[in-house]
């Protein structure tokens, strides 16, 4: 079965090939009413659509979800099944099936609850185009997905780690934990002479799984998607600008799913008025696009949001 659009673009079709209207009608079983139709979604998705691709352009590698967040900002309030239809019917990019998730054998250890509680850094590797590496230490708190420091290098020791780490604590306060894999740069015993002096104590994953590091190396999968392999780097310092400038973006304008939407920065503004104000604290939590809430005659909701940390 098609829908009625389609069917009046085969009359047109057949039409186009010598037939009349009402020849065409008779064969295809179309009522010759509906070939005069003008639906009404044309005149009111007019101003959507120019705004979408302008967004879809400026950002190609965000999936239609992102890009609904980003047009509400704008002023155009629509579903997400609205925002799914105009996508699909201006061809844009589709978001890539995700690959099948693998199921650890055990939860990820000490899960993050409050700001500060958990850091995660890890590297990122990355080409010039004059032919030098680049190295990218990159630095994120587990629980507002903020990313506090992305530092670019052509090669980054101990010392430098312990520089970038200093810098983060006087700007926003030491963590309870630093989580990392056991790379050379991260068990040096300089590194954790700094953290036991710094009272932070180390949260290493288990040896083969990187799955139990997955805040900081979701994150460096969308560095790397969304930005690094989007860019050719004249040199280092090119790089360093450009990362950077990405780096404010991801915190202060791109939204975040599992945030409800909101960016990290907004989110950790939320978090801490919350707490200022004697409520209870905002967790993040997933939107689903798919259900909406549904709230029973007395306004109590059926379908709560699911906490995106397990305890």
């Amino acid at each position: 079965m098609v829908g009625a659009r389609v069917r009046r673009q085969q009359v047109a079709y057949a039409q186009g090939r010598g037939l009349s209207g009402r020849r065409a009608c008779a064969l295809l079983s179309v009522a010759r009413s509906t070939l005069g139709y003008v639906s009404r979604l044309i005149a009111r998705d007019a101003p959507v659509i120019p705004a979408m691709r302008t967004l879809a352009g400026q950002y190609p590698r965000y999936g239609y979800r992102t890009i609904r967040i980003f047009l509400d900002r704008q002023g155009h309030r629509m579903s997400a099944d609205r925002t799914y239809r105009l996508w699909r019917q201006e061809g844009l990019q589709v978001p890539k099936k995700r690959p099948r998730r693998r199921v650890a054998t055990s939860p990820r250890p000490l899960p993050p609850t409050a700001v500060n509680h958990v850091w995660a850094y890890d590297f990122v590797f990355d080409t010039c185009a004059d032919g030098r590496t680049l190295k990218c230490l990159t630095v994120i708190d587990e629980f507002t997905r903020e990313c506090l420091a992305i530092d670019v290098a052509g090669g980054i020791r101990s010392g430098r780690v312990i520089e970038v780490l200093t810098q983060l604590v006087s700007l926003h306060g030491a963590p309870q934990y630093l989580r990392s894999d056991n790379g050379p740069e991260f068990v040096a015993r300089a590194i954790l002479r700094w953290l036991h002096s710094a009272a932070i104590e180390t949260a290493f994953i288990d040896p083969g799984k990187p799955w139990q590091n997955g805040a900081d190396e979701s994150f460096n999968g969308k560095f790397r998607d969304q930005h690094l392999s989007l860019h050719w780097f004249r040199n280092r310092a090119d790089a360093r600008v450009s990362i950077e400038q990405w780096r404010q973006h991801y915190n202060e304008v791109r939204p975040h799913s599992s945030l409800g939407y909101l960016t990290p920065a907004a989110f950790k503004t939320k978090h801490l008025a919350d707490l200022d104000g004697g409520r209870s604290p905002a967790m993040p939590a997933r939107a689903d696009h798919d259900e909406e809430r549904r709230r029973t005659k007395d306004g109590t909701l059926l379908n709560q949001p699911t906490g995106a940390i397990l305890q």
